[in-house]
């Protein structure tokens, strides 16, 4: 562990350093002087006095330093039989003409434009132009409900919103304009200038006098130059979901952010200029924010933007074919999109289709990756299975393994070790560190390294108080877990999935490992329910792999739970059911599951992949 452990310790015991040093990656028109301002606490400013475009970073610098030929970015799209190749001379001529159009429209540097568009190259277009003006971008997820949007608008009181006709999914089209024309009816804000990309699969009506047509509009532009911004100047907002029911608004600035991706895009996935980077998320949440668009763009590598599904569209082999086609060396997806695959082809035949020889790692993040999904990977591929944790207020891997520096042994269930600037510790509810082995909270003491959330858009107090209120000192991170012995951070699950069996803590995620290991099992949730005698019990729920039989799984499912996790868990109930509710980006929706099974009236939440799977599921929930 020399390497790391000395990267690692450096980072702590003299941040100013490390950091300054991983800032020279930058072009700065206004190099930082100062690196660390941390006159404030808890508000933290990384590289206060510098001055820089991200846009310039990503785009102009590789122009001008020979890489305009190069693809920047492939666009491929299943859905629509479509695949085009930016090289990095192309998106910079489209991203400067696309700023000149929303500087005719009156965005200027510190203005706000949202943007709800799908998987489509004009998106990663608006957001970089956005950035070349020194304006904030908020992307919605495409094809979010009208009310979200609305609150979303209501928030960012935007100067202009990009959007499109409409998204493509396999089996439908998502009308996006009727949807953001009920927002704005719905909205408090005014209705600002709306561009509109007609889609070929469903034109829509445009209004006159607000709105405008993207081709249009491009065809009349001229392009600008980046405007140079404060270090400490947002670069986005990206909203997440509050316990409020009132998003919060992540804020992201420009200097630390380019900061850490550099860092990250060599030291944790092991990419270099030219490399083909693929993460198969969406520019709706944040590894696309961090990982299709400006990670690799800011190193000169090129990125995949994918518009289709790891399964139906066409096959189980779909992830496989774009890795094969475009030579992918790293690939980055969420867990569930793994058990899908694995779920449709649990053989793994379709891996044989296709030539892989260019894909070095799998990286896996954004929720827990249980064992059995790692083992099953790691079998069919032959290649390291990467689980990384992190979060949208962080922007990139709080825990890695550092493939660029120094591949450690992996662990199946750890996100493996703390990356630099990271100060990991696992809190007791007292505020003492947990020993080896012992769950507790997971907590990073202050300040938190560049790239990471500096505040909540416009609430410094909403920010103190829902991450640095709990532990003095310290970041929550909300998520529970333990070290153990090697050092090696193993995270469970939200502080809200354990749950108190007659005072017994226990972690769902523990429960759901041993679940997943059964062979049958393709992907699994726990939650807590109310028991009037032990508080809670756990209650299981299972989807089958193809071909599996559910004959006397339950019986098997609870046995195994007795002889892994004692007969404390008193885990006594497992169903079998067709599909589990899931966000948009994969995330089992089992705070919504604990509601119904509890018996209340749960809203289904905006971010719901498909809202029949919980409708099929009330019934079994509430039995």
């Amino acid at each position: 562990m020399g390497g790391y452990r000395e990267l690692f310790d450096a980072s702590l015991s003299d941040p100013a350093s490390f950091w300054a040093e991983a800032a020279r990656a930058v072009t700065w028109t206004h190099e930082p002087q100062q690196i660390l301002d941390d006159s404030s606490p808890p508000f933290y400013r990384w590289f206060p006095d510098a001055e820089l475009n991200t846009c310039a970073n990503a785009l102009d610098r590789h122009v001008d330093g020979g890489r305009a030929d190069q693809p920047a970015l492939i666009y491929d799209s299943p859905v629509t039989g479509t695949q085009r190749t930016y090289t990095y001379r192309e998106l910079l001529s489209e991203t400067a003409r696309f700023a000149g159009a929303l500087r005719g429209l009156g965005v200027g540097k510190g203005d706000c434009v949202v943007i709800y568009m799908p998987m489509v190259p004009e998106a990663v277009i608006a957001m970089l132009a956005c950035a070349r003006l020194g304006a904030v971008h908020s992307v919605v997820f495409g094809g979010f409900a009208a009310h979200e949007l609305a609150v979303r608008i209501d928030d960012a009181r935007p100067t202009v919103i990009v959007s499109a006709s409409c998204g493509v999914e396999p089996t439908r089209t998502v009308d996006y304009k009727p949807m953001l024309d009920a927002a704005l009816e719905m909205a408090e804000h005014p209705a600002p200038p709306c561009v509109i990309l007609q889609r070929e699969h469903q034109p829509c009506q445009l209004i006159g006098g607000r709105d405008r047509d993207w081709h249009e509009l491009m065809s009349a532009a001229q392009p600008v130059d980046p405007v140079p911004v404060r270090s400490t100047d947002p670069l986005y907002v990206l909203y997440t979901s509050g316990t409020t029911g009132k998003p919060k608004g992540i804020v992201r600035d420009n200097g630390g952010h380019a900061v850490a991706l550099l860092w990250s895009m060599r030291h944790i996935y092991d990419t270099e200029p030219g490399d083909v980077y693929w993460a198969a998320s969406d520019v709706g949440w944040v590894v696309g924010h961090s990982y299709i668009v400006y990670g690799p763009l800011l190193l000169g590598a090129t990125t995949v933007l994918y518009e289709g599904k790891p399964v139906g569209t066409p096959d189980a082999g779909a992830f496989w074919r774009v890795a094969s086609e475009h030579d992918v060396k790293a690939m980055f997806t969420a867990p569930t999109a793994i058990r899908a695959i694995k779920k449709e082809d649990p053989e793994g035949l379709y891996l044989g289709k296709y030539d892989l020889s260019a894909l070095r790692y799998l990286f896996q993040a954004g929720e827990r990756l249980d064992p059995d999904t790692y083992q099953w990977a790691a079998d069919k591929l032959g290649l390291p299975v990467v689980d990384h944790w992190w979060q949208t207020e962080t922007g990139w891997s709080i825990a890695a393994n550092p493939m660029g520096v120094e591949p450690m042994p992996i662990k199946p269930g750890s996100a493996t070790v703390p990356m630099p600037g990271y100060d990991v510790r696992i809190l007791r509810p007292d505020g003492s560190e947990c020993d080896a082995g012992e769950e507790g909270a997971i907590c990073v003491r202050l300040p938190l390294p560049p790239g990471t959330l500096p505040t909540l858009w416009g609430d410094d107090d909403r920010y103190i108080a829902s991450y640095l209120s709990a532990y003095r000192g310290y970041y929550l991170t909300g998520d529970g877990g333990y070290r153990d012995e090697d050092g090696y951070l193993f995270v469970m699950g939200r502080t809200d999935d354990v749950i108190n069996v007659a005072g017994h803590r226990l972690s769902t995620g523990a429960i759901e490992a041993v679940l997943a290991d059964h062979p049958s099992v393709a992907e699994c949730a726990v939650i807590g329910v109310a028991d009037e005698i032990k508080g809670q019990v756990p209650r299981g729920f299972v989807v089958l792999k193809a071909g599996a039989s559910p004959d006397g799984l339950d019986d098997e499912l609870v046995a195994a739970v007795r002889e892994n996790i004692g007969a404390v868990a008193c885990f006594k109930t497992v169903d079998v059911v067709p599909a589990l509710p899931k966000t948009r980006s994969g995330k089992i929706l089992r705070k919504t599951m604990r509601g119904i099974a509890d018996g209340r009236e749960e809203p289904v939440p905006s971010t719901i992949e498909d809202p029949a799977v919980l409708d099929a599921l009330k019934s079994v929930l509430q039995r």
